[in-house]
């Protein structure tokens, strides 16, 4: 994880976003980047285009300035240099002047190893979901959502959530890094909650085939649904990070149905690492 992308804008999780990634690119030297975003045009002129447009233009700049100062403001007081021409150590950089859409987190992402964001919410101070939807549909990049308070530590006491799906297995490969230095990781397989695929112990065995000090658990949700047993046993071992596999359902049976991923996108209260 040598190359981390920030999209960078005014929400109340952004403190966290940014200390987030700064606790990663520490760990692994890594460069981080960032760039202000905002919401894409249609945002602006689903109701009245004109005035939509020009509300655009004037505050655009604004935008970006607004995150810049917030950016480099956090960089600075935790003594992180500028990244100088070669942007292979523990450094960060800004290398657009202009505010650019949510499409642009998924474009972007894709020449790096990470993007992180905040946990989206309802309120108005809230991370938005469209930079979200972007960075796991458009990027094929993990995306590391975090919440408005974060852990004192990150991915020291993992807990991966094992459904035996593509997604999963994708979400834990890119999760290797993170899971080779942490000092437990449980692998958790909800009854009811999986699809065909490897159980939960062939997980775990591939993981401590690459060298992680992983444990197998399967639990049955009782009363719960399938994302909240994950979140209470998350809780009940005093975990920092969620592994967990995003869409595994059509995103339109999600919104309709509901399920595991929108459930933990909407009430995580630690770091989740995802992919889709």
């Amino acid at each position: 994880m040598k190359t981390i992308l920030i999209p960078t804008e005014d929400h109340d999780a952004m403190p966290s976003v940014l200390k987030a990634a700064r606790l990663i690119a520490h760990t692994f030297d890594s460069y981080m980047e960032g760039f202000a975003v905002r919401p894409s045009v249609e945002s602006y002129v689903g109701v009245e285009p004109v005035s939509g447009l020009a509300i655009m233009g004037i505050h655009d700049d604004d935008i970006a300035v607004q995150a810049l100062s917030q950016f480099e403001s956090f960089m600075q007081s935790h003594g992180v240099p500028r990244a100088e021409k070669v942007q292979s150590a523990y450094s960060y950089g800004w290398t657009r002047e202009e505010a650019a859409d949510d499409a642009f987190v998924g474009s972007l992402g894709r020449v790096f190893d990470l993007i992180v964001l905040g946990r989206p919410g309802p309120k108005p101070e809230n991370p938005r979901m469209a930079p979200l939807e972007a960075a796991l549909f458009d990027s094929g990049r993990p995306v590391l959502i975090v919440p408005t308070s974060m852990p004192q530590t990150l991915a020291r006491n993992v807990l991966v959530s094992w459904n035996g799906s593509t997604e999963q297995a994708r979400t834990n490969t890119f999760a290797i890094p993170l899971l080779r230095l942490a000092d437990k990781v449980t692998v958790l397989t909800v009854e009811g909650g999986t699809t065909p695929g490897p159980s939960g112990v062939e997980a775990t065995r591939h993981l401590r085939q690459n060298g992680i000090k992983a444990t197998a658990v399967t639990i049955k949700p009782g009363a719960h649904t399938t994302g909240e047993a994950i979140l209470n046993y998350a809780t009940s071992l005093g975990c920092d990070l969620l592994v967990k596999g995003a869409y595994t359902q059509s995103r339109l049976r999600q919104m309709i149905f509901g399920g595991a991923t929108r459930h933990i996108l909407a009430n995580a209260t630690l770091p989740v690492l995802m992919a889709n």
